[in-house]
């Protein structure tokens, strides 16, 4: 058997076996905002603001990440960096999602977390990048915030790497 046959059906099969499908951000953000969502324990109130509307409140890059799926380039965000003592919060809606004390450095140039606010993220599979991945999304508003990895720090080992014009960080004083 040749090389490329086998590779071939090696790519057909891993194909088949993952269930590769296209989920658009639409069907994300409904899955997110209706409940079929595991980590949803209890519902938050949610924003019905159309689309319209938040492309006319938010800056172009965040809507393009919040209710596009974009992603930032990396090291653009200035909240990588960022050392103060605070609160991040979805740009959309001001939900409270991760604190700095959950934050640490993942040298991956978005700003990272090794957990988040409980209930406060909804999770949903993204096949974008033909292997499936974890998504997150603000279950408040339904913005895309990034993903989370299995390759983090201890104790979660978890790496919530997210989209710094996801955030608005407020610092405490």
């Amino acid at each position: 058997m040749k090389r490329r046959t086998v590779l071939a059906q090696l790519a057909l099969a891993v194909l088949w076996n993952s269930k590769v499908r296209y989920v658009s951000a639409t069907q994300n953000r409904q899955k997110v905002l209706s409940g079929n969502n595991e980590s949803l324990i209890e519902p938050l109130p949610q924003l019905n603001t159309p689309m319209s509307e938040w492309k006319q409140i938010l800056p172009e890059p965040a809507y393009n990440v919040l209710f596009q799926n974009g992603t930032e380039p990396p090291f653009s965000s200035p909240l990588d960096n960022e050392k103060r003592n605070g609160i991040y919060a979805c740009r959309a809606c001001n939900l409270a999602l991760f604190t700095s004390n959950m934050k640490y450095d993942s040298g991956t140039g978005w700003p990272s977390f090794f957990t988040s606010i409980e209930n406060h993220l909804g999770k949903s599979r993204d096949y974008r990048l033909i292997f499936p991945r974890t998504e997150y999304h603000c279950l408040k508003c339904g913005g895309h915030q990034g993903h989370l990895f299995r390759d983090g720090p201890a104790p979660t080992y978890e790496r919530w790497c997210n989209n710094g014009v996801s955030l608005i960080f407020t610092p405490r004083t």
